[in-house]
């Protein structure tokens, strides 16, 4: 990867991806064609994470969704989301079936530190399916280094200076560096979270301008994996899956905060503008 400067995701870049991969569907599809995604986290105490990717990725148009989650919270995610398959994985063995049949695997939310991510870490990562690792997940790979070549990883500044092992002050003070020695490291495709949000491959590095200071709340994280995996599962490249989802996400979020304003916006929020640019062939 050059050391040039950014390609900025404007306008016209933005709708370039649109037109090129959210055209009207056929209309024999079915909702094999866009699944299965399988999101795995959820742990005791931390099910609201794992929720919010798997609806999103619903509300994004993935077809088959399922979330491997602790025992102890399948029961609250299939009350509150009975289109979602919420299936409780106690261990290694748990996991293996989902995995196989997985096209797109998003793996980190609300996955945890204790010993029932512990159990499960090692066939997460050695998963050969297109992958998106965010959160908790992140952390995992930054204590057990693996690259993976379809992957694309989530990280915000200081899950970055994790992965890196440096400061998140250094992350900060050369944002386009630190995501090329990411990428470097780790294969797959990068987005470095944050104001600017970068997008970075082994030749390309893209930045989004678009969004705002109200994004920073709880579950936005969980909002944008949860994308990242349904345009995966969808057909997209993985770098034109990672770079459309933070454009997306970003514009829904500007959407939202200029009729409402930027605080008290919460990331499930995003999900009735989402739809709307999801959808650009729908007349209005």
């Amino acid at each position: 990867m050059t050391a040039t400067s950014p390609v900025l995701i404007d306008d016209e870049l933005h709708q370039s991806l649109v037109r090129r991969w959210l055209a009207p569907r056929e209309r024999d599809a079915h909702k094999g064609d866009f699944g299965p995604l399988l999101v795995i986290g959820g742990d005791a105490g931390y099910s609201g994470a794992a929720l919010l990717a798997a609806e999103t990725a619903l509300r994004a148009g993935a077809g088959v969704t399922v979330v491997a989650c602790a025992p102890a919270t399948a029961a609250g995610l299939w009350l509150h989301r009975p289109e979602l398959m919420a299936r409780a994985v106690q261990d290694r063995a748990g996991l293996l079936p989902l995995l196989a049949m997985a096209r797109v695997v998003v793996a980190g939310p609300g996955l945890g530190r204790g010993s029932w991510a512990q159990g499960l870490w090692p066939t997460v990562v050695e998963a050969g399916r297109l992958q998106v690792l965010d959160a908790d997940g992140l952390n995992w790979l930054a204590d057990n280094p693996q690259p993976h070549p379809a992957r694309v990883l989530t990280p915000h500044p200081g899950e970055a200076a994790r992965l890196l092992g440096c400061s998140v002050a250094a992350v900060q003070a050369d944002r386009p560096a630190a995501v090329r020695s990411l990428q470097q490291r780790h294969g797959g495709v990068v987005i470095l979270k944050g104001a600017g949000s970068l997008i970075a491959d082994e030749t390309r590095l893209w930045q989004c301008p678009a969004g705002n200071p109200g994004m920073a709340t709880p579950g936005m994280g969980d909002v944008l994996s949860g994308l990242v995996g349904a345009l995966l599962a969808q057909g997209l490249p993985l770098f034109e899956a990672a770079a459309l989802a933070v454009s997306l996400h970003a514009r829904a979020g500007d959407a939202v905060t200029a009729a409402q304003g930027e605080r008290g916006l919460l990331a499930s929020e995003l999900w009735p503008a989402l739809r709307v640019l999801l959808n650009p062939d729908v007349a209005r």
